[in-house]
């Protein structure tokens, strides 16, 4: 299957890493859907390409999420990819975390997710064929103050990952998770001064990962050449877990 047949939605398609998701796997030919909850002025620049098309979805709107791939599938075929990308991340330490904050980040980082891959997926099972990628964060695995909540919700998507590949290998389909570490996008805007210098130093390279970095790892996941990646997270932070 060529990529030119082949559509992948990227949720939060629309800025930051999903943006630069969605640019790389027009480039290399697939059919992109940008979904998100609005676009934004550098998506509509590249709409003009007609591998990308922009389809709005709130991921905290549960009840709606089915119609969602009901209508992305009627419109544009079965889906071959799926990038979960959207995600919040309130700042916060919990004992002073508002409930509603809490709530907001597991509806959208973990239960929208999993209801939006639960339906994704029959259009790759009908195939027999499929990537899912899920976008963690190193966060997983080593903390970071005011960040307890979010690092739960990425955590759990790691774990998501290894059972759903064990439930879809015999189908074809693949599921993998990309772990960026720290890059400079709106949810990280706030890491400035001495404190994003610190996450430097940790980088034996010296610098932060790019979303052009974590975009090319998501890329190589949906390709052919990994057809044999299942149920593992791939991490790209430029060395600084290491």
């Amino acid at each position: 299957m060529l990529e030119s047949s082949k559509t992948i939605l990227v949720t939060g398609g629309t800025r930051g890493l999903g943006l630069a998701v969605t640019k790389r796997l027009a480039t290399t030919g697939y059919k992109v859907i940008a979904a998100g909850r609005q676009s934004t002025p550098e998506l509509e620049k590249i709409l003009t390409n007609s591998n990308v098309h922009f389809e709005p979805l709130d991921l905290a709107e549960h009840a709606e999420i089915h119609n969602f791939v009901k209508r992305v599938t009627q419109a544009h075929g079965h889906l071959y990819g799926l990038v979960n990308n959207a995600a919040i991340g309130h700042d916060g330490v919990l004992a002073t975390m508002h409930d509603s904050q809490i709530e907001s980040l597991i509806s959208v980082n973990l239960t929208g997710t999993i209801l939006l891959t639960k339906y994704a997926i029959r259009s790759m099972l009908l195939q027999r064929e499929g990537r899912v990628i899920n976008v963690s964060s190193i966060i997983a695995n080593t903390g970071f103050n005011g960040l307890s909540v979010y690092a739960a919700t990425k955590a759990a998507l790691n774990g998501f990952t290894r059972s759903l590949a064990r439930e879809l290998g015999k189908a074809r389909i693949t599921v993998n998770s990309v772990a960026p570490g720290y890059m400079q996008t709106d949810m990280t805007g706030a890491l400035q001064g001495e404190k994003l210098e610190s996450i430097k130093r940790r980088s034996p390279l010296g610098r932060l990962a790019t979303v052009d970095d974590a975009a090319a790892a998501i890329a190589w996941l949906l390709s052919h050449e990994a057809a044999s990646v299942t149920g593992t997270t791939l991490t790209v932070d430029a060395g600084s877990t290491a």
